[in-house]
């Protein structure tokens, strides 16, 4: 977070009195796991406020505003609804959202019936907003830190993650899949693609997939970033029938590997000095990656 900047329940309480004083009497309350981008929080029992946690990213909030009405109505799974734009004010440096409240629980494992289920119902979202015209839509830039682009603007970090990790992992292999995400350039026009499809920001309902959320990172451009989940959650069977259900062809999966190994490497490269890891998924992702490299 941007300097002393604090975002809670009172600093909600006073935008909204302040911009939107017909909601003023309904309760404001933290959403759970509210994220780390934004700072979530229950407007009532239908609505949620959603507040950019940093500069880095507001310019997030004008594009959802923009593009979620006009994608929602062309998915089969719901997606945010944007009710009202917030102003800077009460010491709040920039624009927030109202949205609609969408019920479900984060998909977590435990929470999902059956894995290859959910794999055909993701695949199936992300194949529409695939298909949906993206003209006009978000290039990659800093609204989305290039989400959507050549996997090259990561090639340093990524590259010093491997050397800080050292014989932690299989450093040659890593290099070598890290290479082959890169030779594998996207050629085809830019389609619409979500930016983070992970776990917090996909929802369940008794055990199926409900709703996505969280388009923050999104725009149009190379959707091989959508894919990184296939190592992130899916595995065997699962993977198989993602991967099917998107049609990704071997470019694209490769450029998807190459996602899933950039964070998962930063990540780990972040635990180096804690034992056990804080984040023992992180090297989970890796040797399943290396692992689908192999294969």
């Amino acid at each position: 977070m941007d300097g002393k900047l604090t975002i809670d329940t009172a600093l909600v309480r006073r935008l909204i009195a302040a911009q939107f004083p017909h909601w003023r009497h309904l309760r404001v309350e933290p959403v759970a796991f509210g994220g780390w981008d934004n700072r979530t929080f229950h407007l009532g029992d239908e609505m949620t406020v959603r507040l950019p946690s940093a500069a880095a990213y507001c310019q997030q909030v004008e594009k959802e505003h923009r593009w979620l009405p006009k994608l929602a109505p062309l998915l089969p799974l719901p997606i945010p609804a944007p009710l009202a734009m917030g102003a800077p004010a009460e010491g709040y440096p920039w624009h927030w959202s109202v949205y609609g409240w969408i019920a479900g629980e984060t998909a977590k494992r435990e929470r999902i019936a059956n894995l290859s289920e959910f794999a055909t119902d993701l695949a199936r979202f992300l194949a529409a907003l695939k298909s949906i015209d993206a003209t006009d839509g978000p290039a990659p830039g800093q609204h989305n830190f290039f989400r959507g682009g050549p996997l090259s603007v990561y090639d340093g970090e990524t590259r010093q993650a491997i050397s800080a990790l050292g014989n932690r992992i299989d450093a040659s292999a890593a290099t070598a899949a890290w290479e082959v995400a890169l030779a594998a350039a996207w050629k085809g026009p830019p389609v619409w693609f979500h930016g983070d499809v992970s776990q917090g920001n996909l929802l369940v309902e008794n055990g199926r997939l409900s709703a996505v959320i969280d388009f923050g990172t999104s725009g149009v451009g190379d959707p091989s970033c959508d894919l990184a989940i296939a190592w992130t959650l899916f595995h065997g069977q699962s993977r198989n029938i993602f991967r099917a259900g998107i049609a990704a062809d071997q470019a694209t999966w490769a450029r998807g590997r190459g996602w899933a190994l950039w964070k998962a490497l930063i990540t780990a490269a972040g635990q180096i000095d804690i034992a056990p890891p804080a984040i023992p998924e992180a090297w989970r992702v890796i040797d399943a990656v290396l692992a689908d490299c192999e294969a």
